[in-house]
C-alpha cells in the first residue's frame, strides 16, 4: 500500500515537471537522436560506409530545425535513404512533430483531447486553443498543395535532363526542402 502512495507520488511529480515546453523540446531531441541514428548506419551514405556520430547529428539537428546548413553535399555524400531520411527530418520539424502526430491521429480517427490540444496550441505558438485541430489541418493541407505544385514544376524541367524516376525524385526533394 505504501509502495503504491508512494509511486502515485513519484508520477504526479514527474507529469508535473514535464510542462509543454520541455514536452516539445523532448520530442524534437527524439526525432533528432533517431535521425542522427539513421544517418550514421552505412546505408545512408553513397560509399556505404558510416558517416560519423558528429557529422549524422549536425546533419539531423539542421534538417529538423531546417536551418539548411549541411556538412557533406546532400546529392553526393547521402544516398537515396539517406536523403530521405533527411526529407523526413526537413518534413517533421517544418511542420512541427505535434502537428505530425496530430495528422496522423486525425487519419487514425483517434480523438484528440484537451491535453493534446493544449500541448498543439503551444507548439504553434497560437493564442486560442478552439479551432487548433482545423488550423492544424489546414496548415498541412497548405503544405501539401505547395509542395506538389512545386515538385510537378520542377518535374517538368527535371524529367527530360534526369529521366523520370531521378527527376521526381529530385523534384520532389527540392520542393520540400525549399
Amino acid at each position: 500500500m505504501e509502495l503504491k502512495k508512494k509511486n502515485s507520488i513519484i508520477s504526479k511529480k514527474v507529469k508535473k515537471d514535464f510542462s509543454h515546453p520541455k514536452m516539445v523540446a523532448i520530442g524534437f531531441l527524439f526525432i533528432i537522436s533517431i535521425g542522427t541514428i539513421l544517418l550514421s548506419l552505412p546505408i545512408s551514405s553513397r560509399a556505404k560506409e558510416s558517416s560519423s556520430i558528429l557529422n549524422s547529428l549536425f546533419t539531423a539537428t539542421s534538417a529538423t530545425c531546417v536551418t539548411g546548413l549541411v556538412v557533406h553535399d546532400t546529392y553526393l555524400h547521402w544516398s537515396k535513404f539517406g536523403q530521405v531520411v533527411i526529407l523526413m527530418l526537413i518534413q517533421i520539424g517544418g511542420l512541427g512533430f505535434m502537428t505530425i502526430i496530430t495528422m496522423f491521429s486525425i487519419v487514425l480517427k483517434r480523438k484528440i483531447g484537451l491535453k493534446e490540444r493544449s500541448l498543439l496550441q503551444e507548439s504553434v505558438n497560437t493564442m486560442y486553443i478552439g479551432g487548433i485541430v482545423r488550423l492544424i489541418k489546414k496548415v498541412v493541407l497548405g503544405t501539401v498543395i505547395i509542395e506538389l505544385l512545386g515538385a510537378i514544376l520542377l518535374s517538368i524541367r527535371f524529367i527530360p535532363k534526369m529521366g523520370v524516376q531521378s527527376g521526381i525524385f529530385n523534384s520532389i526533394f527540392l520542393s520540400i526542402s525549399a
